[in-house]
């Protein structure tokens, strides 16, 4: 996690982070292991960072279900996803990582995915090898195109950045469709075409993160991703690294965790008529205004107003 004394990107309220965040994201991994938490808003991206986490996640997942309330198999817009990590990167200092998904297309569409996002704020894009008609890593039925295709995407992904510092994740879905001797073969493949960090999804077992951790050593970062109720066994930040893993992703906890809140909030509702007894449950005026950096007393120094001035 980051310190007090962790160099990090200045907010983008009229810019991108790209450039800084992804140099910061290639030096962290060099120091250890990072834990990148995904943030559902940009509420919660500050307070992932004021926690000292090291990076944010946008994932496909928790947009598509948390912010459009539909199902993660491609429904949300390039638009949509450029606008959402625009509004993460300007509430946070930290590196935002972001899931392009396919990217949204061939290597030509991947290409203006890429600087769109980089525009946006994005210090690292992930794209996976996923057909068009794609679905959550985790369920039964993925289907993936050829390599040759996805490497054909990475490459166009790698050159078409602005910033050296941007990271091109390849993710690969192999394992669930043709197995884990497919999915190391593809991320042998992916490196190099581009990929700056290789993301094997949907592991089944800590033998076979131990084992894509040894078959990858010193190929490139490893990214993992530790999401609830998937085929993955939940695996410790620690023991991660001990496998040769660079970072970790936790893309929906932070979402499943506030649904569960507002349910079980809504009944009590529902029950006494009264939100009293949920109070030492929630963040408090003062707590809010604290994460948010505004003084109600002087509103004009907080610094989106400050901005709001300056392009009006």
């Amino acid at each position: 996690m980051t310190t007090p004394d962790t160099p990090r990107c200045l907010p983008a309220p009229v810019g991108p982070t790209t450039a800084a965040g992804g140099a910061a994201l290639r030096r962290a991994v060099e120091e250890g292991t990072l834990g990148i938490v995904g943030a559902p808003f940009a509420l919660a991206a500050k307070l992932v960072e004021e926690r000292g986490f090291d990076a944010i996640y946008l994932s496909g997942a928790a947009f598509s279900a948390g912010t459009l309330g539909v199902p993660d198999i491609g429904l949300f817009t390039r638009e949509q996803l450029v606008e959402q990590t625009r509004i993460l990167a300007r509430a946070v200092s930290i590196p935002l990582v972001v899931d392009a998904d396919t990217g949204f297309g061939g290597p030509r569409q991947v290409e203006e995915t890429v600087r769109l996002l980089e525009e946006a704020g994005a210090a690292a894009i992930q794209l996976e090898d996923q057909s068009p008609a794609k679905r959550c890593g985790h369920l039964a039925g993925k289907q993936v195109v050829e390599p040759a295709e996805m490497c054909e995407k990475l490459a166009a992904a790698a050159a078409a950045r602005r910033h050296p510092g941007t990271v091109i994740i390849g993710r690969s879905d192999a394992r669930g469709v043709h197995g884990l001797d497919d999915l190391l073969t593809r991320l042998d493949a992916y490196r190099t075409a581009g990929a700056d960090w290789l993301f094997p999804e949907a592991l089944a077992s800590r033998d076979e993160f131990r084992r894509v951790g040894s078959a990858c050593a010193g190929l490139a970062p490893l990214l993992a991703n530790m999401t609830e109720f998937g085929v993955a066994p939940l695996v410790s930040l620690p023991d991660l690294a001990e496998m040769g893993f660079a970072a970790v992703l936790y893309p929906v906890t932070l979402l499943r965790l506030a649904m569960k809140a507002m349910e079980a909030g809504l009944a009590v509702l529902a029950a006494d008529g009264t939100q009293e007894s949920l109070l030492d449950l929630m963040l408090t005026r003062e707590e809010l205004y604290d994460l948010l950096g505004y003084d109600p007393a002087h509103p004009e120094r907080h610094p989106a107003a400050r901005n709001e001035e300056h392009t009006s």
